[in-house]
């Protein structure tokens, strides 16, 4: 019988709902029927939160390494010794510096193989800046720490894959970041995604304009005509089926998303307000195209809420078992390289 799946989990802002939705997904003991989970934080910090939501019977493996870990048990690995002032709902420098201390870790281990995955919990882009984390997010994180060259910010539901060309940024930024060449590598890294992440073997993808309308044939801008069309054409070139470019509010205003694989958004709420409009509680962060997977529930810290046992976990419970399905397929893919009839066979049936 083949080792479990070892996740990762960091905390996010210990002031938001991270732990709570951590805590709430990890109470379920079928969750341990499919992966070891390991989460980079502290005991003291999850009692808090623990006898907030009032589980009594829930506790923590406490392991000093990922190699520890027992795998009929939840387990945390301390990331700090003090202790700390827990104030949920405040943003405060508290907050971001044990958010990083937890990432940080997390994001080594990782990168080392002690994992296979990594699911974050919400960390305030602000807060957690320090000399170690100048970065808009997550994903602009690992990116660097991956050494990768590019990524994809992809947002995976039931029925809507989203991915952005342009990701935290000013929107004031927008228009001079979209370029031929970064369609074409979001499309690729769709593209290679939607088919060694997730089986689709001709994955078609819909790519969004960005001008109103999509530029109305030169009238609203000339971005779709200059930049995003022949972005379409060289990659379909590469033996991508991508289409459009579309005007964004018809696409979805009239279901035509559902006759698509994937959606490619120039910019980050033009992505993402439909999608979490259509798959919000339910949907997942996921960035594609870095050697490693990492997952994330597709909301926020939830000041407003935390500490007041209101957090639905649903979105963090789907990131948990989309990251130990990607780290499966990636896994299976591998062994069957080396089998050219085996995956022959495999895109035939899925097919």
């Amino acid at each position: 019988m083949s080792e479990k799946i070892k996740v990762g989990i960091s905390i996010g802002d210990i002031n938001g709902i991270g732990l709570e939705v951590i805590l709430k997904t990890l109470a379920d003991s079928a969750v341990l029927n499919h992966c070891t989970p390991i989460v980079y934080g502290n005991t003291k910090v999850a009692s808090f939160y623990r006898k907030a939501l009032t589980m009594h019977d829930f506790s923590f493996n406490v392991i000093a390494h990922a190699n520890q870990a027992n795998p009929k048990r939840a387990n945390m690995i301390n990331c700090w010794e003090e202790d700390v002032k827990i104030e949920p709902g405040a943003v405060n420098e508290t907050g971001g510096k044990y958010a990083f201390l937890s990432l940080d870790k997390a994001v080594a281990d990782l990168i080392e193989g002690n994992t296979d995955a990594l699911v974050t919990a919400p960390i305030n882009k602000h807060n957690i800046q320090n000399a170690e984390f100048s970065f808009p997010g997550h994903t602009e994180y690992i990116q660097h720490k991956t050494n990768s060259a590019d990524s994809l910010m992809f947002l995976v539901g039931e029925d809507l894959k989203v991915g952005v060309v342009t990701g935290h940024i000013p929107v004031g930024e927008v228009a001079q970041r979209v370029t031929k060449e970064a369609i074409v590598s979001k499309l690729r890294l769709m593209h290679n995604s939607l088919k060694s992440d997730f089986w689709l073997q001709k994955p078609k993808i819909a790519v969004l304009g960005l001008n109103p309308h999509a530029g109305d044939n030169g009238l609203i801008g000339k971005e779709e005509l200059e930049i995003i069309l022949p972005g379409i054409e060289e990659a379909k070139e590469k033996g991508i089926f991508a289409f459009g470019p579309y005007s964004a509010d018809g696409f979805f205003a009239n279901g035509s998303h559902l006759k698509f694989d994937a959606v490619l958004a120039m910019y980050h709420d033009q992505g993402l307000i439909p999608f979490k409009s259509i798959a919000f509680h339910h949907g997942v962060n996921f960035t594609a195209g870095l050697p490693v997977v990492r997952t994330s529930p597709d909301h926020g810290t939830g000041y407003d809420i935390a500490g007041k046992n209101l957090a639905s976990e649903s979105s963090f419970r789907e990131a948990l078992f989309m990251a130990i399905n990607i780290v499966k397929r990636r896994k299976e893919l591998q062994e069957l390289s080396s089998n050219p009839l085996k995956i022959s066979k495999l895109s035939k049936d899925r097919d």
